[in-house]
């Protein structure tokens, strides 16, 4: 098996992703059975079929959305065995697991229902539905780091050393941080050697880490922390901003200066979004550009060198930013926000 295979399918595959009318047909849709209806007449019929026997309303169109994005990546993972393209696989699919168990972390520490939880869980990574329930079943967030731990999961360790600081601080992102660093330094060290491929990898995670240091920065500043405290929630590795950067840019007092300050980098789009929304210092609005860079970034890898792993990268980040949108639209229905405002929501690629 050969890049030129795989890059083939991932084109095939590419080519079945719903396009911009498709996604402005289902935006049209008034309510959320004719959206879940618009679905059924979609590549996604399937899955909502399947769904529509369990579930109603926007419960059906996300278990249908969770099991179509697994579904489609193990696929991939069967057929895509050229060492270099499993190896991003196994790096993207990871990032699953860390956000699944982020998001069991912060239920268990707000005290949610299991059954809430397992709502917006998505089991594409490497811990498969046994385990999530397992991790689920547990009481409080000291019980799912020790049930980590006692089924040797890779990120009981960085939960673990983290604890003690947890237990005293009682902020949760020092334990989202302390995923997120062993995900960002172990997917790092595994491309670490030669080659064009690893290269391509290399890069677009230390994208990654600027994008995660750059929304750390935002919320560090906004919220006047001390940059010494702050430092701690940064990740090394980062292909733009090295320490002295990073320390320059916490050590900035408003938002503003920061925008200011990432005008002179590849970031500088950032200084296109309205002067009110950086005064009152909506970061939503600006993490949510940055989220566009990045998935523009990872769907522009189809224009690189068709025998490499740029093509898995790139179909990767197309169908999740289609996931993404449909997600939107389904929850703008909830919310009965206007087809134009919600348009502005979406990212077109």
């Amino acid at each position: 098996m050969d890049y030129g295979y795989i890059n083939a399918r991932m084109r095939g595959m590419k080519s079945r992703l719903l396009s911009r009318s498709d996604l402005e047909d289902l935006i049209t849709k008034p309510d959320l059975e004719s959206l879940i209806a618009g679905l059924e007449n979609s590549p996604y019929k399937a899955d909502i079929i399947e769904a529509k026997g369990q579930l109603e309303g926007i419960l059906c169109i996300e278990y249908a959305l969770r099991e179509n994005f697994t579904r489609t990546f193990r696929k991939i993972q069967n057929f895509a065995k050229q060492e270099e393209a499993e190896q991003y696989i196994v790096i993207f699919l990871r990032r699953w697991d860390v956000q699944n168990i982020k998001t069991i972390l912060r239920g268990k520490n707000i005290h949610v229902t299991s059954e809430e939880i397992a709502g917006c869980l998505v089991p594409a990574g490497e811990m498969d539905k046994a385990t999530l329930q397992e991790l689920l079943k547990q009481p409080d967030v000291r019980s799912v780091i020790d049930l980590l731990a006692t089924f040797k999961i890779r990120y009981a360790r960085c939960l673990t050393q983290a604890y003690p600081e947890f237990t005293t601080t009682k902020d949760l992102g020092v334990l989202e941080c302390a995923l997120d660093r062993f995900y960002y330094t172990d997917a790092l060290e595994s491309v670490k050697a030669g080659g064009y491929n690893n290269q391509i990898i290399r890069d677009f995670l230390r994208l990654e880490v600027d994008v995660t240091n750059i929304k750390t920065v935002l919320r560090m500043v906004r919220d006047h922390v001390d940059p010494a405290d702050a430092k701690r929630y940064l990740i090394t590795g980062g292909k733009e901003f090295d320490e002295r950067k990073l320390d320059h840019m916490l050590s900035l007092a408003t938002i503003e200066e920061v925008v200011r300050y990432l005008a002179a980098t590849p970031y500088r789009f950032l200084t296109g979004i309205p002067e009110s929304v950086v005064r009152t210092q909506k970061i939503s609005v600006i993490e949510k550009e940055l989220e566009r860079f990045l998935i523009k970034k990872g769907v522009g890898a189809f224009m690189k060198d068709p025998l490499s792993v740029a093509s898995v990268i790139g179909y990767f980040w197309a169908k999740y930013n289609e996931i993404t949108n449909i997600r939107i639209i389904s929850r703008c229905k909830t919310a009965d926000v206007s087809p134009d405002l919600l348009k502005e929501e979406l990212v077109y690629v």
